[in-house]
């Protein structure tokens, strides 16, 4: 008798979609009443002032339609390029791409603080209830506590499909899980790929070799030690939870408050992450987060801590004194002490189904980009929300097909999303608004052009469409950062409006 096949077709994954809003002729909400008020005007106009200036009505109407109808690949409105052009007008204007610090610097105080939407963050170090010290980012203007987690993740080589599959769904239900945790506002999980120097091979060969080896094994590990650190690259991944300074009774916490609180949770948020293939997971004191972010605004600065971690000479770094020398910010690049850096920004998720593997080239070392950052920024949404969100995706995809007699296969497919996500979202899914920005650092500013050329074709084996953040690299830079930004909390233009255009 033959064996039962028992080989099972690869899982794929999809049907994440952007929520829409219901508009015509491809305008949303706030373009479909521009338009409706627009034509009454332009009728009154008419039977008030005669043709001709209903004529000029019409034609400023039709300019206002037409800086919100023409969209580029990104989905991004003429009035939006044309908004963004005129805030790096006014950027370059007062001279706030430019940053110098230190006693030579612009700051009165003479320190190298961080630049950007992370100067005014403060950092204070507190103990959770396993004795694990952790570093908690205070950011005032948005009113946000951050905790930083660093785990090495194990990787999916010789590892079993099946294994692979619980790895996703032990995530998805982590990811799930932070919906319902009291004051979160957001996550985000950094990958970030750097040079290795070898300290680290180093330190752990000369702390387990027996003095009294063979002299040929000896020889082998010092042989080692010397060579495979050339070329190789280190893997670290970093997930950074936002919470709400305001507590259960609205009132704004103080920095201790939060601390202790967060002692007691810590805990079960590291657990959580040892069936999704992160590793293991612990909390980052505040000495190694500040090592971190002080060399992403400084490469140089990696090789001369990691030498100091091998000689086991202390490290001691100030969080106002982390910050970059000086920088710059131009319309496309982003320079820091010694390093150049290009951020991008996903404007479209990979289309259709995909498998586990679809970023494992964007996250893997390149040869061409000296350091390398990606981060999935991710809003957990509470049920009741979620619930409101995706009731009112389905009436707008409704509405959009309705609207025609003849609605294109894009609403179709739309609409059946649509349905889909509602169905799942009613049976106990969570529902998780997500972005991502990507960042890639060279050393050497002849090399930029293949470091984008690099990520443009690593975005393409992804299924993603990343657009260069123009206009705005320094503060894609600090998002790509480990420090739990939250980018639409600083945005002066309200995120509902902005949505709307």
């Amino acid at each position: 008798m033959a064996a039962a096949d028992t080989r099972t077709a690869p899982r794929t994954y999809g049907n994440w979609r952007r929520p829409t809003t219901a508009g015509l002729m491809g305008l949303g909400s706030l373009g479909t009443a521009i338009l409706m008020g627009g034509l009454i005007f332009t009728v009154l106009l008419v039977m008030v002032s005669g043709l001709v200036a209903g004529i000029i009505s019409g034609l400023l109407l039709g300019g206002v339609l037409l800086v919100l109808l023409v969209k580029d690949r990104h989905d991004r409105s003429l009035l939006t390029r044309l908004g963004t052009r005129l805030g790096w007008v006014n950027t370059r204007s007062a001279g706030a791409h430019l940053y110098r610090s230190g006693p030579l610097g612009r700051t009165p105080w003479g320190t190298h603080q961080l630049p950007g939407l992370a100067a005014p963050s403060r950092l204070s170090e507190h103990t959770d209830s396993y004795g694990r010290r952790f570093a908690l980012i205070y950011v005032p203007f948005t009113g946000h506590y951050t905790i930083v987690l660093g785990s090495d993740p194990d990787g999916s080589a010789l590892v079993d499909s099946a294994q692979i599959d619980q790895w996703v769904a032990g995530w998805g239900q982590w990811l799930a899980n932070l919906s319902e945790e009291p004051g979160l506002e957001a996550a985000q999980v950094t990958v970030e790929t750097a040079p290795d120097s070898g300290s680290r091979l180093r330190r752990e060969i000369a702390a387990n070799t027996d003095p009294d080896a063979p002299e040929l094994a000896r020889a082998m590990l010092e042989e080692a030690a010397a060579t495979y650190p050339r070329g190789s690259s280190a893997v670290r991944a970093y997930i950074a939870l936002t919470f709400r300074a305001a507590g259960p009774d609205g009132k704004r916490r103080t920095p201790e408050e939060v601390g202790r609180d967060l002692a007691a949770r810590l805990p079960a948020l590291t657990a959580g992450l040892a069936g999704t293939g992160a590793g293991a997971a612990r909390p980052m004191p505040a000495q190694q987060l500040c090592e971190v972010v002080r060399t992403a605004y400084d490469p140089a600065a990696a090789q001369l801590i990691d030498q100091a971690h091998a000689t086991d000479e202390p490290v001691e770094m100030d969080w106002s004194d982390i910050g970059p020398a000086a920088a710059e910010a131009t319309w496309d690049t982003y320079r820091h002490d010694s390093g150049l850096s290009v951020s991008w920004e996903m404007t479209v998720a990979p289309r259709g189904t995909v498998h586990s593997s679809v970023l494992t080239r964007l996250l893997a070392p390149h040869r061409d980009i000296a350091r390398k950052r990606v981060a999935l920024l991710y809003r957990p949404l509470d049920p009741a929300r979620a619930a409101a969100i995706v009731e009112a995706d389905l009436r707008n995809a409704e509405f959009r097909t309705s609207s025609t007699a003849k609605p294109s296969a894009r609403d179709v497919v739309s609409m059946r999303q649509a349905k889909a996500t509602a169905s799942e979202e009613a049976t106990g899914a969570a529902l998780v608004n997500f972005g991502m920005v990507v960042t890639a650092t060279v050393t050497d500013p002849a090399r930029l052009p293949e470091a984008t050329a690099a990520v443009d074709n690593l975005a393409a084996s992804a299924r993603l469409r990343l657009r260069r953040v123009y206009g705005a690299q320094d503060a894609a830079f600090a998002a790509a950062l480990p420090l739990g930004l939250v980018l639409p909390r600083h945005l002066r233009v309200p995120a509902d409006i902005n949505q709307h255009l």
